[in-house]
């Protein structure tokens, strides 16, 4: 395996040409910025740019949300960081485990990378992994990406920068482990891959039960801004809502299609609720939620 993996890196690195992601920082909140990712799945056209990042630009220095997918993605974030401001990167904070989330932390080698207990550990043993499954997707938009992991364990804590005090909340449900941030001075609620605003979630790793539960507890944060991993920027309480109905509808589909013994074809093949299907990547992601998470509920019932 690590043989294969030096040679597929060798063979992008010598045929290096940089992907250029076109980034541009929106300001959402005060000191604080979006890079919006595409509403689309990986794809060579899109080079993986597919879910949201953001800094903040505090008092004495920078904090980053998430690094993008590749190496190329990371270094530029930080030229366009550095149109507004040259202070220091000091914090880049991994939210979870998905490459789209960490695979631009080599960028940010002058930083202190920060990520959950459990997020740190899986990238250290698999993100190397995900390099291999996507540069067969998105290609050379990968090249020269390497996986490094977190430096540091992020804890339910704060982060004082000074004019933005950041707490930490560890939570679960859309992987094992799910870091949210919130910047008590500007009430800005990063949620990351826990809300995808308008847009079907991901579920390789998800824990329906969970993740309804923690959807619950956020909702009641008093936030003014919500910053999703995928999708637009909110400033009410709806995204939190159409995710817990369409996680409600994924629950009570996979357990009543198990009871009557229904194919993955066959559960495919039924008619999505009206609410859901003016939403973006529906297909998509409904038929890898069926493939990835009904044989737990056949277990079940087995």
């Amino acid at each position: 395996m690590k043989i294969f993996l030096i040679l597929i890196f060798t063979i992008f690195t010598l045929n290096a040409k940089q992907f250029y992601f076109k980034l541009k920082a929106v300001k959402i909140a005060k000191d604080t910025y979006m890079f919006e990712g595409k509403e689309e799945y990986f794809s060579i056209q899109n080079g993986g740019d597919i879910s949201n990042t953001y800094f903040i630009i505090a008092q004495d220095s920078i904090l980053v949300i998430d690094s993008g997918t590749s190496y190329y993605y990371g270094l530029q974030m930080i030229k366009e960081i550095r149109k507004l401001s040259q202070k220091k990167i000091k914090y880049l904070i991994n939210t979870h485990h998905h490459p789209d989330h960490f695979l631009g932390n080599q960028a940010f080698k002058d930083s202190i990378i920060l990520a959950n207990k459990y997020t740190k550990e899986y990238i250290e043993k698999n993100g190397n992994e995900y390099i291999v499954a996507l540069i067969n997707i998105t290609q050379y938009a990968l090249s020269e990406t390497k996986s490094v992991a977190p430096s540091k364990v992020l804890k339910d804590s704060y982060i004082d920068l000074k004019n933005h005090k950041l707490k930490i909340l560890n939570l679960k449900g859309h992987t094992k482990k799910d870091t949210v941030i919130y910047d008590e001075n500007t009430k800005t609620l990063f949620v990351s891959d826990l809300v995808f605003n308008n847009r079907a979630a991901a579920t390789p790793h998800a824990n329906i039960k969970e993740w309804i539960k923690t959807l619950k507890r956020l909702r009641k944060i008093p936030y003014k801004i919500l910053a999703s991993g995928h999708g637009k920027i909110s400033y009410t309480k709806d995204p939190i809502n159409q995710m817990i109905s369409y996680l409600f509808y994924l629950d009570k589909k996979l357990k009543s299609s198990a009871l009557k013994g229904l194919s993955v074809f066959e559960i495919l093949a039924l008619e999505k609720p009206k609410e859901f299907l003016g939403i973006s990547m529906i297909d998509e992601e409904f038929e890898r939620s069926i493939i990835n998470l009904y044989p737990k509920y056949e277990d079940k019932i087995k």
